[in-house]
């Protein structure tokens, strides 16, 4: 039978690449894209599908659920990989519309996608769930005073990734005993859109250890948070 993956926001950067290296496995991975018309034209370049998906939109990720269940009959791999952020500054200069905005995406998206997927995913032998996080939600990293991430401040988007491993672990712990696992990547400091392309990896660099978990064994581990280096303290 068929492997089917869906990615979310995979019509460009790491998610793209997900697609890309996962279809290079003989994975049907689905481009999950908000812009129809930029994942239908993703999913071209890769000879992969796409469903229009936008993670913000309940009804439209309930419709895409039921054109996946239609199409393939399960879901065996969700990468949540779409995401937004604002710049960098103090956190007394947040506000909480620019919170709303991010949670949307970052959090409560991934909420929305998980629940309308899971159904899909528990007909699988063999689910995959992987959350793609960041480094910067990593509350033991963020108080290191001697890492890099001291001096960085951006409330809204490193409380989203916070608040992120938490689901990541909250649904590990719902599906402890059943065969799915659900895991979360930092990606590492990528060069995409999100940060005006002033990363130091390549998509195709950040994009190997999410895959990776996604094409987990059977013995592999599940509510973990881990980067291509190796394991992220909470």
């Amino acid at each position: 039978m068929v492997t089917t993956a869906l990615v979310t926001g995979a019509n460009k950067g790491i998610g793209f690449e997900i697609a890309r290296q996962l279809g290079d496995r003989g994975i049907t991975a689905i481009i999950g894209a908000r812009d129809e018309e930029r994942g239908r034209a993703a999913a071209e370049r890769l000879g992969l599908p796409h469903v229009r998906l936008d993670v913000t939109d309940a009804a439209g990720i309930r419709a895409a659920a039921t054109w996946i269940e239609q199409e393939y009959g399960r879901l065996d791999i969700l990468v949540n990989n779409a995401g937004i952020t604002f710049p960098d500054g103090p956190p007394s200069q947040s506000t909480t519309e620019e919170a709303r905005q991010v949670y949307e995406t970052n959090v409560f998206g991934v909420i929305e996608v998980t629940n309308a997927m899971l159904p899909l995913l528990r007909r699988s032998p063999a689910g995959r769930i992987v959350n793609v996080s960041s480094e910067r939600g990593s509350i033991g990293r963020t108080l290191d005073q001697d890492h890099p991430l001291w001096p960085m401040l951006n409330l809204v988007y490193c409380s989203s990734k916070a608040a992120l491993n938490m689901i990541t672990v909250s649904y590990a712990k719902e599906l402890w005993d059943t065969p799915i696992k659900v895991n979360t990547v930092d990606p590492g400091w990528v060069k995409t859109d999100i940060n005006h392309n002033e990363g130091i990896k390549t998509p195709e660099e950040g994009a190997a250890p999410i895959v990776a978990m996604a094409v987990l064994d059977a013995d592999g581990p599940t509510a973990t948070f881990v980067q291509h280096e190796g394991p992220l303290p909470w």
